[in-house]
């Protein structure tokens, strides 16, 4: 367990000291433990609560198991595809503390996806939900490397599911003697080419994220309950739902369904959580709601938002409507959460706020120089102990992200003279799309594989409330008549072959796309037309 070199307190992060010898998932239900908090309810989920005593027996019993009856090896790899649920922690920390390598992976893919994602990580063992098991059964014969696929979540089960698996495991478990420098889950990552890239973290970058982040910045402690909408596969909602209710002994409230407003709501006045992690899209559409909860329903005391900016009128509605301000952040996938944050009494709207204790920002030119001057906007750059290691198998993309001790971001910031961050575009044709990368090419592939598509190109366009959506200039082959249906069609036909965020809010028909001499598609045109 690692100890802090200064007092901890709400305003100024603690120096932590992580021992050479350093078991993440021993750490975060270790601490609990020790600190007589065995009784105390972990998590609360749509099934029933966990107390740390209980979560603590969970995993154990799968660490044991996959150590056992699995027969897995420290460093092999397992898939996870599950629902939040009590079933991720367990799996999740069950494989850290056993030395295996989970893999979690975003729950809203395509069978396609799920398939290149097990061959590239080489995975033996598939965890996954099982409203989710028709997508990897076929792939059991097709992936060289699948052993075998554990089903999460079965109201029946069967030889082949957790809870059958958690019997043949013990309640305890000695952790494996892992380092802290060692490699200890992995989080799938699209590149500007839509490609996935396994990124590989770090025991000791858990914990660093929440005495760095949680504690002085949203000031965490065990008495807080905690909801993330944002699911525990992403890099952001793994902190706010796992890591940092762990880290501090507070309570996690899980939801397996998707988080719409509706979903969102019943949970908010069901468990009043007093800390709520949520994106742009979802406050938006929880504001524009009538059955948005009054501020007398609900005891949040903090929110966050992450994933992409914040509108500033929509940030403004929050605070107005119930009397608590969103920390407006950002993260990253290689950083594994939020280093740059709008701080409790001091939020700026509009800005994505100030670097976070123990992170350093830079913005650099296209020409690689550091800009010191406000106002003019470059790339963020950024140094911090949580970076990841490496991307899997990726040589190439990890030399041009991981440069010495900074992380290029992608994104374009400007600061302000106050030493406000203010969010000026992605540094590529990447979209995000409520908080999820979206590559343009990967839509625009769909399209044209529609039999009265010719060309395609897709760019970033705000909606209403100001949030990026992707919009879709197509032109047709010759003959092709533009109806409302055929909008219709082309809309579910990329929701039939793309996870269903990634198809196109607005199509535009047009003779022919704005290209170069050479035959590229001039995006940045379309971006202009598509902001007027």
């Amino acid at each position: 367990m690692p100890t802090l070199s200064a007092a901890d307190h709400a305003t100024s992060p603690p120096s932590i000291e992580i021992p050479r010898q350093y078991n993440a998932a021993d750490d975060l239900i270790g601490r609990n433990l020790a600190a007589g908090r065995g009784a105390k309810l972990a998590y609360i989920d749509d099934l029933g609560s966990y107390s740390y005593d209980e979560l603590a027996r969970r995993v154990n019993r799968c660490a044991s198991a996959l150590r056992g009856s699995l027969a897995l090896r420290q460093e092999d790899r397992i898939l996870m595809c599950v629902h939040d649920t009590v079933e991720f922690p367990t799996v999740f920390l069950g494989a850290i503390k056993a030395g295996v390598i989970p893999i979690a992976v975003n729950t809203l893919l395509t069978a396609h996806d799920y398939e290149y994602m097990l061959t590239d990580s080489r995975a033996r063992i598939a965890v996954v939900s099982a409203a989710l098991l028709p997508l990897f059964q076929p792939l059991l014969g097709k992936v060289p490397t699948l052993e075998r696929i554990v089903v999460a979540g079965t109201a029946n089960p069967g030889p082949d599911s957790l809870a059958a698996l958690l019997d043949t495991g013990s309640d305890q478990f000695d952790a494996a003697p892992t380092l802290a420098d060692d490699a200890c889950f992995w989080l799938y990552s699209s590149g500007s080419t839509g490609a996935p890239k396994g990124t590989v973290h770090i025991h000791s970058s858990l914990i660093q994220t929440a005495e760095l982040y949680a504690r002085p910045v949203i000031g965490i402690n065990e008495g807080d309950v905690v909801f993330s909408a944002a699911k525990l596969f992403f890099a952001y909602g793994l902190g706010n739902g796992l890591t940092f209710p762990l880290a501090v002994g507070a309570t996690a409230v899980l939801m397996a369904e998707r988080p719409t407003p509706a979903a969102v709501f019943e949970r908010l006045r069901r468990h009043t959580p007093t800390i709520f992690y949520g994106v742009p899209t979802l406050y938006a559409s929880m504001l524009a709601s009538p059955e948005c909860p009054t501020r007398a329903e609900m005891r949040l005391r903090a929110c966050t938002s992450a994933g992409e900016a914040l509108p500033e009128e929509i940030g403004k509605r929050w605070t107005e409507r119930f009397g608590v301000d969103i920390l407006d952040g950002i993260g990253s996938t290689e950083m594994l959460h939020i280093f740059l944050s709008n701080r409790a009494g001091n939020v700026r709207y509009g800005t994505t706020g100030k670097p976070v204790p123990g992170y350093a920002v830079r913005l650099i030119d296209d020409e690689g120089k550091e800009i010191s001057a406000p106002g003019e906007p470059g790339e963020l750059q950024i140094s911090g102990p949580t970076a990841a290691a490496y991307y899997w198998n990726n040589r190439e993309k990890t030399r041009n992200t991981f440069q010495g001790p900074w992380t290029r971001s992608g994104d374009k910031y400007q600061m302000d003279a106050d030493g406000y961050y203010v969010y000026a575009g992605r540094s590529d044709d990447m979209l995000k799309v409520s908080g999820i990368y979206v590559s343009p090419i990967e839509v625009e592939s769909a399209l044209i594989a529609h039999e009265a598509v010719l060309e395609a190109a897709v760019v970033g366009c705000e909606d209403e409330d100001k949030l990026i959506k992707p919009k879709a200039y197509i032109v047709l082959k010759p003959g092709i008549a533009i109806t409302d249906a055929l909008r219709d069609e082309l809309k579910a036909h990329v929701k039939s072959l793309l996870a269903p965020y990634k198809y196109p809010r607005w199509m535009e028909f047009v003779e022919e796309l704005p290209k170069t001499a050479t035959g590229k598609i001039q995006r940045f045109k379309l971006r202009a037309a598509a902001s007027r």
